[in-house]
């Protein structure tokens, strides 16, 4: 799968499993690039500009070669992907191994040869076009869990360069971790950076445990030497957002207009609840609707005052353990809404769809309170995107302890997913909260998440990878 133009060089390279862009058919046949509405995009763009950079990565279309291009004044170089390594490298190994392996094992990982060997093979492919690409001394910085071989394999074709990794997933237990037949292999694969970075200090302090029981390396703090003497940094960057967008966003006149509406739409009650997730099993969906769905049939919570809307983005729907899921949340869904439930006033609005970044703010900003309790996650930036958009001080946030969001987002109502009753009790005493109460903790926490936004982020990374060269 060799490209037939050679790109043009960069001084600053990301590789990610995706181009920072979705392709767009445009009716006369013809075909366009928009720029994809995520954080690391938004962080890294200006950066790109700066430094001439190029961001390699899948374009998205299985069995498509296409030549590096430009979109938008970015340089991009697409790395081409068969439709049995979307199933084997990317739906297998990434996520149905990698992905449950570093939530906790929520799900059970599967382990198969097949799956591994496509992942080496495509690692390979992305360490080949950034090695391609990357100017002399260039810095390179790697993104996540589908790509952590890419920093060694690199290394060992471009010593010249400076190489960054991030992993935007939990980093699971040694006792978890070792359950990872190829556990070495990754190890060594991510020491092939310069900084490896997490979300959360806990993270890296048992990558750097595992380096010392599994590999055998010197650790001092966050430093780890290998035996040629050249030394890996391992330090927690906790990821945040785009936090002034999504303020102006929120207090747009046409997305005050639509949150109004969309109270309106569900009948003007007194509080919303507002649940935002990927579908996926390690958000807590389930247990977070059980919970509502008990409070409203025990008469705690009156399904004409206070409704529940949640929104379930579409995810990875070839795999099985979604496709279940989902089929889970549907009955639990129809139940709750058909024995507690009246015409035309639901207790629980479900959203099986995808929204653009607009109607999400308008969301945020119609729900009084919004519910994020995910059994595990890296971070959740849903949680800040929320707290981003109250520009009056008012909501609540209830957050999982289990989210990294929750180290930061003290003055959240924290709770335990796992625990029902807990997660009830939480939900009971945001819905009694005084505005006195309510504005406070919203105060701190946007404070919290206008000071450390996603440029910030960005920022503290690579000058800390710089300062490595």
């Amino acid at each position: 799968m060799a490209r037939t133009a050679r790109p043009k060089t960069s001084s600053f390279v990301v590789v990610a499993n995706r181009l920072p862009v979705d392709r767009v058919d445009l009716p006369e046949g013809g075909v366009a690039w928009r720029t994809s509405p995520g954080g690391l995009v938004t962080a890294l763009e200006p950066v790109m500009r700066k430094n001439e950079g190029a961001w390699v990565g899948w374009h998205g279309a299985p069995d498509e070669e296409l030549d590096p291009f430009e979109n938008d004044g970015l340089a991009l170089v697409p790395v081409a992907l068969s439709t049995d390594e979307v199933s084997d490298y990317y739906e297998g190994f990434s996520n149905a191994t990698l992905w449950p392996l570093y939530h906790d094992v929520v799900a059970t990982p599967e382990y198969h040869r097949e799956w591994w060997d496509a992942y080496v093979k495509v690692n390979r492919r992305f360490a080949d076009a950034a090695a391609e690409v990357a100017a002399k001394d260039a810095v390179v910085w790697v993104q996540d869990y589908q790509l952590q071989l890419v920093p060694q394999m690199l290394r060992e074709q471009r010593p010249d360069l400076l190489i960054g990794f991030f992993l935007h997933i939990p980093f699971p237990p040694v006792e978890l971790f070792q359950q990872l037949p190829w556990r070495r292999q990754v190890l060594e694969g991510l020491l092939g950076a310069d900084l490896v970075g997490f979300q959360m200090p806990g993270a890296s302090q048992n990558f750097a445990r595992l380096i010392r029981q599994r590999v055998g390396y010197t650790t001092q703090r966050d430093r780890i030497t290998k035996p040629d003497g050249r030394e890996t940094v391992a330090r927690s960057y906790p990821i945040s957002i785009d936090s002034q967008g999504f303020a102006e966003l929120a207090s747009n006149p046409r997305t005050v207009s639509r949150a109004e509406g969309i109270r309106h739409d569900l009948g003007n009650p007194t509080k919303i609840l507002l649940g935002v997730d990927r579908l996926d099993y390690t958000k807590g969906i389930k247990q977070r609707i059980r919970a509502y769905g008990e409070l409203v049939r025990d008469g705690q919570v009156d399904p004409d005052d206070v409704v529940f809307v949640q929104v379930a983005t579409p995810s990875r729907e070839r795999v099985n353990q979604y496709r279940l899921l989902r089929d889970d949340i549907d009955r639990l869904v129809g139940r709750i809404n058909g024995e507690s439930g009246r015409i035309g006033r639901p207790p629980i609005t479900y959203l099986h769809h995808s929204y653009p970044r607009s109607e999400m703010a308008a969301l945020y900003r119609a729900a009084d309170i919004m519910v994020v309790t995910p059994l595990r996650d890296g971070m959740n930036l849903v949680a800040k995107e929320y707290v981003a958009c109250r520009d009056g001080d008012n909501g609540a946030l209830v957050l999982s302890e289990f989210a990294g969001a929750a180290a930061q987002l003290k003055q959240a109502f924290l709770v335990n997913p796992y625990d029902i009753n807990g997660m009830k009790d939480a939900l009971l005493e945001s819905l009694a909260a005084s505005p006195r109460e309510l504005g406070r903790r919203m105060k701190s926490m946007r404070k919290q998440v206008f000071d450390n936004n996603i440029d910030r982020w960005a920022d503290d990374f690579l000058t800390d990878l710089r300062a490595l060269a």
